[in-house]
């Protein structure tokens, strides 16, 4: 089947409405309408007065090597792909204009992953609107149907029983009108309670305007939703008074308040701060901005894919979108323009006025916790009816050349879908997780009991097949009498910077040499004043020998609660590599090329390179199969 037809049609009228459809009109015209946009732009531009700078947390802002900060800034010449079409950098800036290693087909086959979702080829970035529908996951993304860089944005589809074996659909939506001519961009899809469904989704116009359009299914009885109608009278929103063309993107999933009214927010600035401001609807085509904005953060630059829901308190399981009340905090995240790193933070909404406050202004969005550490970004939720669960999905970009992804024929892949949770023993923190339908892959596993890691060395592990793996480990440290070694702080300068009680950890795609490794690690610092912090990291820097391939050191702050021991939980996907520590507390995504650590040939070890401390490590782990995703059999419906 060739994924790379649309089965979009214009069809007659629009049946999303009962009764006659809407007359073709551009939204947000008319004095009422303006005089909302002023009112609102004053109100905006006296909240930002009177806000102050963010307040900047040490602990959760890595630095990076004088090397590699240097070298970023100074190799790029050229701005990435996108950013002058109005969206953030859409590859990665190119240290060359040459492939960044002489690589081989067996290298560049390798690198293809198992059982992440990526299309059968070409570019893909965010994804868009997922959810579940009629016995079927869907997920719709940003797709370039022509070519592995970037540009020619549509909606591509995929759908799965389980979120991992996933089956590739036509594509869903095509830039094919003069709202959407230069991108179907980033939307999200709301279930209403009778059953519809509403997608509102950002396009580009032919004039490069970033507006808000909507679509809905041609066929509810449709499991597999394969036709899409695009409303007639896009767009339905335009940007208002004070928020500047291309500032103006990626609606949410919709919830409804207790006035009836649905509520949708999209990120956007003011000068440099970040905003996200609230329209109501009762219909999905007639919008009211709301005065103020949800939230602002100065300094955070352009908010784009901002994502908003809740988490219960004392729950286990996710909650639907709307849902607001006593025992429920509110999770605000944006992706960020400047940083292209997703921040979130927790705090309380406050539907009579429409704000949300965060527990602790020191956490706030952009300035606090990230929802990955590392490669990572776009991110979603989506709430899971099914199983009463809420699933983030994220993307993860490349790091190599666009020369090498053109020669490879495709480029970027989906994280795992992960559960999230608040949570309720640091009440600080959100919880990721694999969903637990990763574990349907797993083959055979190995176990290693209190294996002993002393200080300055590495202990091979013995599994075979080191590419496809899931990998659970706890370690427990013991302090030996040693002169105590200070060394950098959070995750230094990677695994090779050595301190009294870290570096420990396990190397990940390593060949037998560690002429290429991958170590993901706990850094544990004793400061001052007695307080013991741990940093969770992965460090990039030797996992390939392709020398204009992209690699840092990436990592944050995890809380580890006494009793707890040092515990992670890493899934390898030959080119990709996914580390939770402490149930999910801080996650890293890692994008990998190794030119020798490939095949038969990638190890895994434990290592440990602190000064004062021997540490014991007991793994379990599972080699995992292939999820063997392909086109769905259409033919045979």
């Amino acid at each position: 089947m060739d994924t790379n037809t649309t089965s979009y049609t214009p069809l007659p009228g629009d049946p999303f409405l009962s009764g006659p459809p809407a007359t073709p009109r551009r939204p947000l015209k008319g004095f009422a309408v303006i005089f909302a946009s002023v009112i609102f732009l004053m109100s905006l531009v006296a909240l930002i007065i009177n806000q102050g700078p963010p307040q900047q947390d040490g602990h959760h802002h890595e630095k990076q090597s004088a090397s590699t900060a240097s070298s970023e800034t100074a190799s790029f010449s050229r701005l990435p792909r996108g950013i002058a079409q109005g969206v953030s950098a859409k590859s990665n800036p190119s240290f060359s204009d040459e492939a960044s290693y002489n690589w081989t087909n067996a290298m560049l086959s390798w690198q293809r992953t198992a059982f992440h979702f990526q299309p059968e080829r070409n570019w893909m970035n965010d994804p868009n609107g997922p959810m579940f529908y009629k016995g079927w996951y869907h997920l719709f993304y940003q797709y370039n149907p022509d070519s592995a860089l970037w540009g020619n944005i549509t909606w591509g589809h995929a759908v799965s029983t389980d979120l991992i074996h996933w089956l590739y659909l036509p594509l869903a939506m095509v830039p094919d009108r003069w709202f959407d001519a230069n991108g179907v961009w980033t939307g999200s899809a709301t279930i209403l309670p009778d059953g519809q469904i509403v997608i509102l989704y950002t396009g580009s116009t032919n004039e490069s305007v970033q507006v808000q359009n909507l679509a809905y299914p041609a066929n509810l009885s449709d499991p597999l939703l394969l036709d899409w109608v695009k409303y007639s009278g896009n767009p339905v929103l335009t940007p208002p008074a004070g928020i500047g063309s291309t500032d103006f993107r990626d609606p949410t999933t919709a919830w409804i308040g207790p006035d009836g009214l649905w509520r949708t927010t999209l990120g956007s600035k003011v000068n440099k701060t970040g905003i996200s401001i609230v329209y109501t609807t009762a219909n999905f085509i007639d919008y009211e901005l709301l005065d103020g904005v949800l939230h602002a953060v100065p300094g955070t630059g352009m908010w784009e894919c901002v994502d908003f829901y809740p988490v219960s308190i004392n729950g286990s399981t996710g909650l639907e979108t709307s849902v607001n009340g006593p025992g429920v905090k509110h999770v605000l995240k944006a992706s960020l323009d400047d940083t292209k790193m997703d921040h979130y933070a927790i705090g309380t909404y406050f539907v009579e006025n429409n704000t949300w406050i965060p527990d602790d202004p020191k956490m706030d969005v952009g300035i606090g916790l990230k929802c990955d550490y590392g490669r990572y970004y776009a991110s979603k939720t989506f709430y899971d009816q099914n199983k009463e669960r809420r699933i983030l999905l994220g993307w993860i970009n490349e790091t190599d050349t666009d020369t090498d992804d053109l020669e490879k024929g495709w480029a970027s892949l989906q994280t795992i879908p992960r559960t999230v949770l608040f949570d309720n023993a640091t009440g600080t923190n959100l919880l990721q997780w694999p969903v637990e339908e990763i574990e349907d892959l797993r083959l055979n596993s190995t176990e290693f009991s209190d294996v002993l890691v002393e200080a300055g060395t590495v202990v091979p592990l013995d599994i075979g097949t080191a590419t496809q793996l899931d990998i659970f480990v706890d370690f427990e440290i013991e302090v030996l009498e040693t002169e105590s070694v200070n060394g950098s702080v959070g995750c230094g300068d990677g695994a090779t910077d050595r301190s009294t009680l870290g570096p420990f950890g396990i190397l990940v795609i390593a060949d037998e040499t560690l002429s290429e490794l991958t170590p993901v690690y706990f850094r544990v610092s004793n400061s001052t004043d007695g307080d013991i912090t741990t940093h969770f990291c992965a460090d990039e820097t030797r996992s390939s020998k392709a020398p204009e391939v992209y690699k840092t050191v990436y990592g944050g702050q995890v809380p580890v609660l006494d009793g707890e021991t040092y515990s992670a939980r890493v899934l390898v996907d030959h080119s990709i590599v996914e580390s939770f520590a402490q149930g999910g507390r801080t996650v890293i995504a890692s994008r990998i090329y190794p030119t020798e650590a490939i095949y038969g040939a990638a190890r895994l070890f434990l290592f440990n390179n602190a000064t004062g401390v021997n540490v014991k490590a007991t793994l379990k782990i599972w080699q995992l199969n292939s999820a063997f995703i392909h086109p769905f059999p259409l033919h045979q419906i």
